[in-house]
């Protein structure tokens, strides 16, 4: 009975260990982090991306065809999983996988209607930095339209379904208009302003043909680049594509390869193909980047299991919120 009861108690003393060793290590990486905070700059290392096995290959060499995935709008507002926001979470994985001597091509996978402009050009900036150091395979899911197209056009090769809807080449900016019904409730909106075009975007009046012209213009500005773009990575002439098919409308798959504005049709596992062609590496292992991990997120979720709580959210992507002012890379469909 006492070898017992020693032996319980050993147990409890090394599982106490263990949690006292644990908690110490957490409140050990919070003081590190809060004395970084105090003005003792810290170089962080940059946050790598998890790798996971998507198509094992070869044991040797141990090449690999990076998989990265973007989903959803394109908008610096929203949260990434290793950084401020999704945006940047598309440069560091471009990065990760632009600087990985194992690494021999990408594939950037798209699901995205677009989204803001700055958003959309800073990415398709990082897809064309990996793209000179290494190939990039595009391969377009349900939706790449837009923004997501413009992406897209920083690919070596395009590749699509057949029934992808892509397209919508422009841009639109959208406000709303109350006037009326203020009106009718009695409200009125005073503004104090430096200039005549400081509340060019109030919804409270109407909007004077000089500031639809300002606007108009800066719409257009901004389409001559996404026009410049595609004219310059599809080898196609801008006042072709002007009076054709870069006038906002939708196509598909099948439509986009016969239009040039991709290079194939196919499934996700002929982009893996294409970008082991490309990359000269045809026993490569096919790795997803996802999240690494943290012991937040573990915490967030082992604490879930027990709740029995059931939330229905629609997907962001079919419900995106466009902020009045901005500028959009949007089909007209998502710009209710």
């Amino acid at each position: 009975m006492a070898d017992r009861k020693l032996g319980c108690l050993t147990i409890f003393l090394f599982v106490a260990l263990c949690a006292s060793v644990f908690m110490n290590f957490i409140l050990a990486v919070a003081a590190f982090r809060g004395f970084a905070t105090t003005g003792v700059r810290v170089e962080e290392p940059l946050p790598r991306f998890r790798e996971i096995v998507i198509e094992r290959g070869a044991r040797t060499p141990p090449d690999r065809i990076a998989l990265i995935t973007m989903r959803g709008l394109i908008s610096s507002s929203i949260p990434g999983n290793v950084s401020d926001s999704m945006v940047e979470d598309m440069r560091l994985a471009l990065q990760q996988a632009r600087d990985d001597n194992r690494v021999k091509a990408i594939v950037l996978e798209i699901d995205s209607p677009g989204g803001e402009v700055t958003a959309a050009d800073q990415i398709y900036n990082a897809v064309t930095k990996a793209r000179a150091r290494k190939p990039v395979v595009v391969y377009m899911d349900s939706l790449t339209a837009s923004g997501g197209y413009y992406i897209a056009c920083g690919g070596k090769f395009l590749m699509a379904n057949e029934t992808t809807i892509t397209g919508s080449i422009g841009v639109i900016i959208q406000t709303l208009n109350y006037e009326q019904l203020f009106n009718k409730i009695g409200l009125a909106s005073v503004v104090f302003k430096s200039g005549k075009f400081k509340d060019i975007l109030n919804g409270a009046r109407p909007m004077t043909p000089e500031e639809r012209e300002l606007i108009q213009s800066f719409v257009m500005q901004t389409y001559d680049k996404f026009l410049g773009i595609v004219s310059k990575e599809r080898s196609l002439p801008a006042d072709m594509l002007r009076n054709t098919i870069a006038d906002g409308r939708i196509l598909s798959g099948k439509e986009a390869l016969n239009n040039k504005l991709i290079d194939g049709l196919g499934q996700i596992e002929d982009a893996f193909a294409k970008a082991k062609q490309l990359g000269n590496a045809p026993q490569a292992t096919v790795v997803k980047y996802g999240p690494p991990f943290s012991i937040a997120r573990f915490f967030r979720a082992f604490g879930q299991t027990g709740d029995s709580k059931i939330e229905l959210q629609l997907p962001k992507q079919f419900v995106p919120q466009l902020e009045s002012g901005r500028a959009y890379f949007l089909p007209s469909f998502y710009a209710p």
